[in-house]
């Protein structure tokens, strides 16, 4: 994973997940405790509300993004870019000030100006936006958006999304923001979510991940809550996010968002990684819990390059394991079982009493009625890789409907 070191604060794996706190220079923004068009009450807030409270970041917005309102053009962008200007001059916390924009003339400019990074709500729409971006050594957030200035991260569909990522290339010091929100009338509350719960996937690129979820609908409407009330569901899922590899919170509710997220980060799990200036050899154990994950670090590596098949989808099945508890087995279902799994890697173990069967010899209960013990039900555990259980679905012969669905079922859940 690569790290991104934005006007000196190091973002990425190696580093502490950052808060980037919100002000608003737009009067036509839905948060008004966030809006400003004084710089000197400007300054005041961030000093007191975003940058005393923790945040690392200061995002300002020259304009809401909102699909509702009308776009503003470069122009007018660059008029409302003194307010902000003035109000970075006039703080004494110390933060990396980042601009939002569309435009490479207004990120230009606020570079220019005093301003450290750029977040651009288009994804590099603009073509020379990481032009810009890259001769000023300034850091970007680059949210996923199709390939027009006036449709900001108007993509629904995840893979949409992380190929949207990719558009116009990185620079050396991009953060990826896979776009949480209603930003066009096709995206649903389910596209978020399955965004989020698949949000691992976008570490596929190695490079750091902002993600901006605070109080959005897609976490309000799971708890019934409105927009005022929705401050725990922000706080779980920001713990989340940055144990699922998340590294820069975008938040109006930073210390209550500083908290979560370092929380989120002391129970992520331990990975091994030795990457530093000092190491003959680098590792880095990959955040990698599902085949789709690996696919995305394969295609990154280009892992299957001179191989036969061009298709990583076979090495990602093979990346990961499974592991699952049976219950109510027959003998018969047992030994079909067995059978299927032969040779294809996976492993079935069974539990307590019925772990000492040999071959022809099974526990049993005694007969109710006087005549032979009754074979008793057992249950044990199936272990394999996604292939390795794909196989042995496959192989699958036995004369019982119900493990048949069981097998059937354990593979559908791979995908």
């Amino acid at each position: 994973m690569r790290n991104v070191d934005a006007a000196g604060l190091g973002i990425g794996d190696d580093h502490p997940p950052r808060i980037m706190g919100v002000l608003n220079v737009s009067k036509e923004s839905p948060y008004s405790p966030s809006v400003f068009d004084d710089p000197g009450e400007a300054a005041e807030y961030v000093d007191e509300a975003l940058i005393d409270e923790g945040a690392d970041i200061v995002d300002v917005g020259l304009e809401s993004a909102n699909k509702r309102f009308e776009v503003l053009s470069a122009e007018q962008e660059l008029d409302r870019l003194d307010t902000a200007v003035e109000t970075l001059a006039s703080t004494s916390g110390d933060a990396v000030w980042s601009i939002e924009t569309r435009y490479h003339e207004v990120a230009e400019a606020a570079l220019d100006r005093g301003f450290d990074m750029v977040n651009d709500i288009c994804g590099f729409a603009d073509p020379k936006m990481p032009e810009v971006c890259a001769a000023r050594d300034a850091a970007v957030a680059k949210m996923a958006s199709p390939p027009d200035l006036e449709r900001p991260g108007a993509v629904e569909e995840i893979d949409d999304i992380y190929e949207a990522l990719a558009q116009n290339g990185f620079t050396d010091k991009t953060i990826l923001d896979p776009a949480f929100g209603g930003w066009s009338e096709a995206k649903t509350l389910e596209h978020d979510r399955e965004t989020f719960r698949r949000l691992r996937e976008f570490r596929g690129y190695g490079r750091p991940l902002l993600v901006s979820i605070n109080r959005k609908n897609f976490l309000r409407s799971v708890a019934d809550r409105d927009t005022d009330e929705a401050l725990p569901v922000s706080l779980a899922a920001t713990s989340m996010a940055v144990e699922r590899g998340a590294h820069v919170i975008r938040t109006h509710d930073v210390a209550e968002t500083r908290d979560a997220a370092l929380i989120g980060k002391e129970f992520a799990r331990d990975r091994l990684r030795e990457t530093g200036p000092d190491a003959e050899v680098t590792v880095e154990e990959l955040d990698v819990t599902t085949p789709r994950e690996a696919e995305r670090h394969l295609d990154r590596l280009d892992a299957t390059a001179g191989r036969e098949s061009p298709d990583s989808t076979d090495l990602a099945d093979r990346s990961v394991v499974r592991i699952y508890e049976l219950g109510g087995l027959s003998p018969e279902e047992r030994g079909a079982l067995r059978s299927a799994i032969a040779g294809t890697g996976a492993a079935f173990v069974l539990a307590g009493a019925a772990a000492t069967e040999t071959e022809g010899a099974s526990t049993a209960s005694p007969s109710t009625d006087g005549g032979d013990p009754t074979p008793e039900p057992a249950s044990g555990l199936l272990v394999g890789t996604p292939a390795a259980l794909a196989a042995a679905d496959d192989a699958y012969s036995g004369d019982s409907d119900a493990v048949g669905e069981v097998m059937r079922s354990i593979t559908r859940s791979f995908s």
